[in-house]
């Protein structure tokens, strides 16, 4: 196939950016897309022109850095998959297509198409941990019995790779799915009611902080997440948060 692609290209978060023409020809449709941008980069590199710069690691849907805003989708025209695990087969022979970073005032450009989602590290260390006895008394947790329906509903929750793919979809760039999943799979639980208060006002606090927007229900979160995170997690969370008020 032959592309031409528009890519964002931003120095730095200070500079202005905006989108310059790439072509790029025989790309296979097997390819991954970040194995596309591979060979776009190594082109790059051999006419020493500056590579685009973007974010990856396990290229295999588990990390979540791999995170770009394709034709006006999160990772991508595809469903169910982060960017690295979306194929050229998706598009066509021609094709025009537009790459872009996650925009968010909570996730500003650090160069081209990375973006700095510390925002969302920092929501996780305001309250998503659980207390552990590390006294050598530990507890094994098979011992403690817990509800099937409930296991396997924290377990959907726990799968949130915090990617941002919610944030990025969302017209509010609200984080209120990714929160709502961390605040989930804790409160389902039996080792997460020690800090259940704490946690889902301390964690909601800190996504209002980094500036993160309202949830309005819109359900773009739910559609553009790759691990399928339900929008019962925000109802659930909301909950949480209403008990915990009512405590305090």
């Amino acid at each position: 196939m032959n592309l031409t692609l528009k890519i964002w290209r931003q120095k730095n978060a200070n500079d202005k950016g905006g989108l310059v023409d790439y072509k790029v020809s025989d790309v296979s449709p097997d390819m991954s897309f970040l194995e596309m941008l591979d060979v776009l980069n190594e082109d790059l590199i051999n006419k020493d022109e500056e590579p685009v710069a973007f974010d990856h690691d396990c290229r295999e849907g588990i990390c979540g850095m791999c995170s770009l805003y394709i034709n006006g989708e999160a990772h991508g025209p595809d469903r169910g998959i982060t960017t690295c695990q979306l194929h050229m087969r998706m598009f066509k022979d021609g094709d025009t297509i537009y790459i872009e970073p996650f925009r968010a005032a909570a996730f500003p450009v650090i160069k081209d198409l990375i973006v700095d989602r510390t925002s969302m590290d920092r929501i996780q260390h305001a309250g998503g941990f659980i207390s552990v006895n590390t006294s050598g008394n530990t507890i094994d947790a098979n011992a403690i019995p817990i509800n099937k329906h409930d296991a396997d509903t924290a377990f959907d929750s726990a799968t949130c790779i915090g990617c941002g793919a919610c944030v990025a979809s969302c017209k509010n760039s609200s984080a209120m799915l990714f929160v709502s999943a961390k605040v989930s799979q804790f409160a389902l639980l039996p080792q997460g009611k020690i800090e259940a208060t704490d946690r889902v006002l301390n964690m909601v606090k800190q996504m209002d902080e980094e500036g993160f927007g309202n949830c309005t229900n819109t359900g773009a979160c739910e559609v553009e997440c790759p691990k399928g995170i339900s929008l019962e997690n925000i109802a659930r969370m909301n909950r949480e948060y209403l008990k915990a008020s009512l405590k305090g």
